[in-house]
């Protein structure tokens, strides 16, 4: 059986709103087991024993959360940098655009090294309905494509 990790971090909930969606659409898909953590309390051992990883981090004054950033900085050691290929995607919520936690995001993942494997997803303000259903969507087509071994 696959596994999908998604981590998430926040302080508003707009983020927790996000990852719930994906999740629990992702948990629809027969054949994956879909964890819900938050990166405070995610570790190494989560990032290792998943097939793939989806991060839901608001963008705190223009960089990605210090919380999701705290994730990382206590998991990139543990997990032998460099040995850790898993694909990845990322949702952001944020007041402005997004592009700084991406582009900061993009940088770390880098050293495990973890890939991409969709476009990120970036909700600016309050998550409506549609954002929600998005994510979902993203959830979903994640937990899908490790169950056929797209990913």
């Amino acid at each position: 059986m696959k596994e999908l990790l998604i981590v998430y971090h926040t302080q508003s909930g707009s983020s927790q709103k996000l990852a719930e969606a994906a999740y629990a659409a992702a948990a629809e898909e027969e054949g994956v087991r879909v964890r819900l953590r938050r990166a405070m309390a995610a570790n190494a051992a989560d990032l290792r024993a998943c097939d793939g990883v989806l991060f839901v981090t608001p963008e705190n004054f223009g960089y990605l959360s210090g919380g999701m950033k705290d994730f990382f900085d206590r998991t990139y050691y543990p997990c032998e940098p460099g040995s850790l290929a898993r694909p990845y995607m990322l949702i952001v919520s944020c007041g402005n655009d997004g592009s700084g936690a991406v582009r900061q995001l993009e940088r770390i993942v880098k050293g495990y090294p973890l890939k991409a494997v969709a476009e990120p997803l970036i909700v600016c303000g309050e998550p409506q309905s549609d954002h929600l259903e998005e994510a979902g969507e993203l959830g979903l087509s994640f937990a899908a494509g490790l169950g056929m071994g797209i990913f």
